[in-house]
This record gives C-alpha cells, structure tokens and sequence, in this order.
C-alpha cells in the first residue's frame, strides 16, 4: 500500500515538475491555435465579402505597424521577432477568411510556419538567463548599476577617444539634474576619473541631453613650450594655449566679432598653488604678444617673476604700488577716450581694420566723410597679475567700472588670482569677468571659478587641486559650451623657452604694435611720466660707468646748478628765529621752515613725485620728507586737501589717495 503511494506520489511529483517547466513555453503554441481558429471562423463568415477582404488586409498592415512603434524601447532584435510573427500570423488569417484555411498551401503553410514561429520564440525563452530575466545590454545594466534604469541610450557617435551617447531619460521621473549628480559613480563604473566623463543637457528638454565618455587621458603627458602659434598675425585670430583631453587645440579669442556673434573677453585666470598658474598666463601671453596690432599693460606685484624675459614687449610695466594705482587710474580715462575714438570712426566695436591707417570714408572722422588718414588704434590688453594685492590696495571693486567699459574700447582685461572668491572681488567685478580660465583648486572654491551649470556638466578643477599642473577648464566666448566641461591642459614652460620668449620680445619691438596717439594722450594727462610705453628694459647698470673726479669738479665748474653761487669762503649765516638748537643727546641742529616756505617745499615734493612717474601719493608716501623737513603727517594731509582744491591732485577711488594732475595739463 505504502508502494503504491509512494509510486503515485513519485508519478505526479514528475507530471507537475515537467509541467511546470513546460507552462512558459506553451504560450507561443497556443497563439499558434488561436491562429487557426480565428482563420477558419473568419472564413465562416466573411469567404464571400470582399469589402471583408480589404479591411482585413489593411488591418494586418496596421497590427504589424503597431507592434514595431510598440517595440521601440526593446532591444532590435525582440521588435523585430515580434513584427515577424505578427505580420505571419495576420497574414495567414486573412488568407484563411478569404480562401479558407484548407484552400492550397495555407494548411502546410500552418502547419509547418506555425511550428517555426512557436519554437523560435521557445528557443529565445530558452537563451535567456536562469532566473528567467531576459540578459540587460551593457549599456542598461551600466544606468541601472547608477540609478539611471528607465533612462534609454540613443544614437552614439564613436570618434578616437571620445564616445558622445545621446540619453532620453524617464519623462516625469527623471531629469537633467539626475543625470548630473549620477556622473561620478558612472566615472566609478566605468574606472575613469571624474572628468573623463560628462553631461551636456539638451537646451530644449528637461530630460535629454548627451553623455560625452573620454576613456583615454591624452593630457597626462605635458606639452613643452615651442613658441607661439601665429607670429605676426592679428589679434583677432584664435590664441592657441594647450589642447584639449581628446587631442584638439584648446583656443580662445579677446577681441569680439559681430559676424561670429562673439563679444569681446574678459579673462579671469584663477588657480591654487601650484596649479600651474604661471605657465597658463604665459601660455596666453606669448601668444597676444606674437600679435601684430595689440599692446599690452602689466601689473605685477611679483617684480616680473614669470614675465622678465617679456619685459621689452610690453608697453606699460609696473610692479604694483603705487605704479598699479596709476595704471587704474589711467584706464579709467583711457577707456572712453578710445569709446570716443571707435565712435567718431563709425566702428561699434574694435576691428582688425580700426588698427589700420582710417583711409576708409566710412571709418572717417571728417564731416565730409572723404578719407581722414588718422592713425590706427590697436587692441589693448590690461593684465592684472597677482590681483589680489591691487584689490586689497585699491578696494574689491577697483576693476568694476574697468570691465564694464572696456569692451567697446578694444580693450580685455584680464585678471588673475588664487582665489576668485567675494571676499577677494565684489560680485559686479566678478560678474562682468565671465570668461575664465579654471586651473586646479581646493574643492570648496569650485563655485567660485566656474558656473555652476559647467559643474553639474562633469567640471571639478576641485579634483586635481595641485597635482596636475596646467590642467585647466576655460569658459569664454567663441567656445562650444559643449566643450565648457571638457579638461585641457595648457604648454609647460621650461627653462628652454627663455630664449624663445626673448626672441619674442625683441620681435615685438622690432615689428608690434605701438600704442596709438589717443591712448599715449589720455594716459600721459592722467599719469603724466609714469606711463612710459614701450621701452628696452635692458640692465641699464651694465652700460652705466661711475666718472672719475676731474679738475672741473674738484674746482666746483662742475657742481649742481644750485651750489654755483656759493662762495666757499663766506661765513656761515647766523641763527635766525625758528633755528633750534644742537641736541642734548647728539641730535643735529635745524630749522624748521616757516608756512610759506613749508608749501613750497610741498609743491617741490609734489614735482619730484611727478618727475619719478610715481603719479598716486598719500601722506604715507611723505614720511620720510615731513621728517627731513620737521612737518607733520596731519600738516600734509591738510596740503593735499589743499592742492586737491587748486587742482594739482584728484582724489582716487581709494580713501586717501590723490593722482597727480600731470603740471602741463589744465586742471
């Protein structure tokens, strides 16, 4: 008894079991039975309609039709199994109702296709893995793995070392945004670093955009520096300073070009400690320098550190102080006497063609507008090196009104720093520097270098902090914004390129630009001798010999001016009142000088500051002259505020510091 339980029991165990396994597989077989039912029943009733005929076509033409456009988001090969099998069976059916399902080959037809169909949908159940869950594509399993699962890959561009998918995500699930936050473990899926991949989102739509893989970092080997692009060419032409992590020239422009819908750049340069800082401003400078029509101004509170072997290319260089504080306030005029020039030429922004002789009567000052000749004005950079100190000198707005004017003067400024932050520069001057060159930087201080619609792309310079030098990324107008998150890496400068930086410089002597009448007047009146343009900043010292003494000078015919009428021999004046008497301790005796000779001196102090080409004083510029002359800092004070009134100072945008109005000027 117990036997034959067992037995019954072991016959059904077997009989469910294989049943169970045979369930999945039997509904392709009985699609294939309803097939035939459906055929025979339709002939049934419509073997003599021929209006029955023509719908039943048309309605296999739009069932398969259906099938394809509801397969779009399967793989190729399940839409086109399925298009297959429905456009066979739908086809047999109409065959069927119109002839009958026993008529000429429809029963071989169904028998034999009918049974290909059903095992062909067996066999690709068959190939699917164990847990019965058809195998994920590379490419879906990667999104699922970083939270990206419902989102689709579409059409993929595959170029040497750059793959671009485009991406269409879960529409009201999933954004842009989403896709953003995902990139770094997609970088970690993939086993590449964080900038290796980024997202540029569709302008269009919340939710497509395209996914940029750059497998291959071609950047990890630096480029030494070889000289500059394009010597003698226009500044206008693209300035090329590195290459992209896919190979391509990394460029950018200054001046603007209304053809290309490009306004004029403004340049912020901003990198940590070794960043690489200094070889990004000579990558650019060398390559504004090797221009044609272009002059340059230099601040640099760093005594020419990076930029000696430069030195005879620029037009204006000063060291910072007080020379930087002349410099702004020279630009200050500077800037709309060349808006007035371009204007009264008919130029709406500077062209390559407004440094050029004006023998065009429609770039003529003249009111008859026949051809004026004047001299061409070239572009004008102004680089702030090391800006931190100007703007901790001259206050966080000091670039402001700068940045905002410069462009229709043919003008960029350019600034740069380590720190971009707002504690550095006000929000205005950091606004109006759009244009930026992001080198590496402490993570916190990502936002401040670049947009915050260039991070969520992919862009961290926060990642390479100081540990990959020149690695930068450059936002400016006239770049793709496609290309705002992709990594460069400017040219390394090696003691090699000295010389071919010094060569540069003496070309540029040889055959740059000179600045044009407007500006060497607009900053002559503001800064007086302290702008000097373009001169051979040589050691002097190695041509500079100390005279030996000569009869004439130990005879007095060769003594200052101001000594010739003293007589050696007269006997000294006696003390007059104000004199004071010698010191108790060894202090020398003196006098001290009455009011009217006091300002005298404070006039001739002003002209020796001007004759120095130091054009911005305070009172703490004339410490040491109130103590040679026994005056007070709260008595030069009073003087300034004095010869302000007269008009031989202007006061400066800093509290307590006066330009100097150039002697020969009107006030």
């Amino acid at each position: 008894m117990r036997n034959r339980d067992s037995s019954r029991s072991g016959g059904g165990s077997i009989g469910a079991y294989l049943l169970h396994r045979a369930k999945p597989h039997l509904p392709p077989w009985l699609g294939v039975a309803g097939v035939g039912i459906a055929g025979s029943g339709a002939h049934l009733m419509w073997a003599e309609s021929a209006a029955a005929g023509v719908g039943l076509t048309l309605s296999a033409v739009a069932l398969t039709g259906a099938t394809w456009w509801a397969g779009r988001e399967t793989s190729a090969q399940r839409r086109l199994h399925s298009a297959i099998t429905v456009a066979a069976g739908s086809a047999w059916v109409t065959g069927a109702a119109l002839a009958g399902p026993l008529s000429g080959i429809l029963p071989d037809t169904y028998l034999m296709g009918g049974a290909v169909l059903a095992l062909s949908w067996n066999i690709r159940m068959a190939l699917r893995t164990s847990d019965g869950a058809a195998p994920e594509s590379a490419d879906k399993g990667l999104l699922a793995k970083v939270g990206l699962a419902k989102a689709r890959i579409g059409r993929t561009e595959v170029e040497p070392n750059r793959v671009t998918a485009s991406l269409a995500l879960e529409g009201g699930e999933q954004t842009n945004d989403d896709v953003a936050r995902a990139l770094v473990r997609i970088a970690s899926a993939l086993d590449l670093p964080q900038s290796a991949v980024r997202y540029q989102p569709s302008a269009d739509s919340a939710r497509r955009g395209e996914l940029v893989i750059v497998p291959r970092d071609m950047l990890s080997e630096a480029q030494e520096y070889d000289g500059p692009s394009l010597p003698g060419g226009s500044i206008a032409d693209p300035l090329v300073i590195g290459q992209y992590d896919d190979g391509s020239p990394l460029v950018v422009w200054l001046p603007g070009d209304p053809d290309a819908g490009r306004n004029a750049n403004h340049f912020l340069v901003a990198g940590g400690t070794g960043s690489g800082k200094g070889d990004a401003a000579l990558n650019l400078q060398t390559e504004i320098l090797s221009r044609r029509d272009v002059i340059m101004w230099l601040s640099d509170p760093k005594a020419y550190q990076d930029f000696r072997p430069l030195l005879p290319a620029y037009d204006w260089a000063v060291e910072g102080g007080a020379g930087t504080e002349a410099m702004v306030e020279a630009l200050q005029h500077v800037i709309p006497a060349r808006t007035g020039w371009l204007g009264k030429h008919s130029y709406r922004q500077w062209s390559v063609q407004a440094a050029q002789t004006q023998t065009d009567p429609a770039h003529s000052c003249r009111p008859d507008r026949t051809a004026c000749g004047c001299p061409g004005m070239p572009y004008m950079v102004a680089w702030m090196e090391e800006a931190a100190n100007t703007l901790r000198a001259l206050g966080d707005d000091a670039f402001t009104g700068i940045a905002q004017e410069a462009r229709s003067a043919g003008c960029s400024l350019i600034v740069s720093l380590q720190r971009p932050s707002y504690d550095q520069m006000s929000t205005s001057t950091r606004a109006s520097l759009p244009a930026v060159i992001a080198l590496g930087c402490d993570p916190r201080d990502e936002a401040f270098s670049l947009p915050e619609s260039v991070i969520d792309q992919g862009a961290h310079p926060g990642a390479w902090g100081n540990r990959k030098p020149g690695y930068c990324y450059v936002v400016a107008g006239g770049i793709d914004p496609e290309r705002y998150a992709s990594p460069g890496r400017t040219k390394q400068f090696t003691p090699r390129a000295v010389s071919v930086m010094e060569t540069l410089a003496q070309w540029a002597v040889r055959n740059g630009a000179t600045a044009d009448p407007i500006t060497v007047a607009a900053a002559r009146a503001v800064v007086g001798n302290a702008y000097t343009g373009r001169q051979d900043h040589t050691d002097e010292m190695e041509h500079t010999t100390v005279p030996e003494q000569d009869d004439e000078t130990l005879t007095g015919q060769a003594l200052d001016p101001e000594d010739a009428a003293m007589d050696p021999e007269a006997e000294l004046p006696t003390v007059e009142q104000g004199d004071t008497a010698p010191g108790l301790f060894g202090t020398e005796p003196g006098r001290k000088p009455n009011p009217k000779e006091a300002r005298e001196l404070f006039a001739r102090a002003l002209d020796e500051f001007e004759q120095a080409g130091q054009m911005v004083v305070g009172p703490k510029d004339f410490m040491d002259w109130c103590e040679q002359n026994g005056l007070s800092r709260p008595w030069v004070s009073e003087r300034l505020r004095d010869a302000a009134a007269e008009g031989r100072l202007q006061p400066t945008s800093k509290t307590g510091r006066w330009r100097i109005v150039p002697a020969l000027t009107p006030a």
